[in-house]
């Protein structure tokens, strides 16, 4: 139920925990306690496998296969859920899950065979939250989520965000919009130079000092 955002400066390590989280990077140093257990994760497959799910921060390069449909895109790290004892993939199970996420998150579109590449930036990035939603998550991480979409669709991811934290599911938030990191979050991580430098509850955490916390000492603001 909690929402952990990580703030700081560009470089400073942020989307790099994220990515050791899902077992894209392996960390230098340093342990992952997950559930109480301790977990090593070498790879996306392993990450989904625990419950952990991430939304990447360049949806088009990272988050959707453009030329493929919406509802491919949304069972793809689910495939074998939808492929039958002959190995082919089931559509029909395929568009009903669509159909599903594509009234949930109001994905403006024709027809959920539409290719993905003809979505606008606020559609693509429902339709990555759709894919990741779909493996069921226990940790959801949202690396600058908002980023590159209108403000109605912001406000929609914001809304998804806190209906999410509701029903219990923890999230990451990835963020390099302070006010977002601010309005959002009920702890707040902050990274310098690849280490956490400060680690702020929602009633102790101001701009002045997440800031202070996220710039090299000799370069802090005054």
């Amino acid at each position: 139920g909690e929402v952990l955002g990580f703030a700081g400066l560009v470089g400073s390590g942020r989307t790099d925990v994220a990515l050791a989280l899902f077992g894209i990077t392996p960390a230098d140093e340093g342990e992952i306690i997950y559930n109480g257990q301790r977990v090593t994760i070498h790879s996306p497959d392993q990450a989904t496998g625990l419950g952990i799910a991430y939304v990447p921060e360049d949806r088009r390069e990272y988050g959707l296969v453009l030329p493929m449909s919406i509802a491919t895109n949304i069972s793809l790290p689910m495939l074998r859920r939808y492929v039958n004892r002959l190995g082919i993939v089931d559509r029909r199970r395929e568009d009903v899950t669509a159909e599903e996420y594509r009234e949930r998150f109001t994905i403006r579109a024709p027809s959920i065979r539409l290719a993905a590449s003809k979505l606008s930036g606020g559609n693509q990035q429902k339709v990555v939250l759709s894919k990741w939603l779909n493996t069921e998550p226990r940790l959801l991480i949202l690396d600058e989520p908002t980023r590159g979409i209108d403000v109605g669709a912001k406000s929609e991811v914001y809304r998804l965000m806190y209906e999410l934290a509701a029903r219990g599911l923890c999230l990451v938030l990835v963020s390099s919009e302070l006010p977002e990191v601010l309005g959002t979050c009920d702890r707040i991580i902050v990274m310098r130079q690849g280490r956490v430098s400060a680690v702020l509850p929602r009633g102790e955490a101001t701009e002045e000092r997440v800031l202070h916390a996220a710039f090299p000492l000799e370069h802090s603001p005054r």
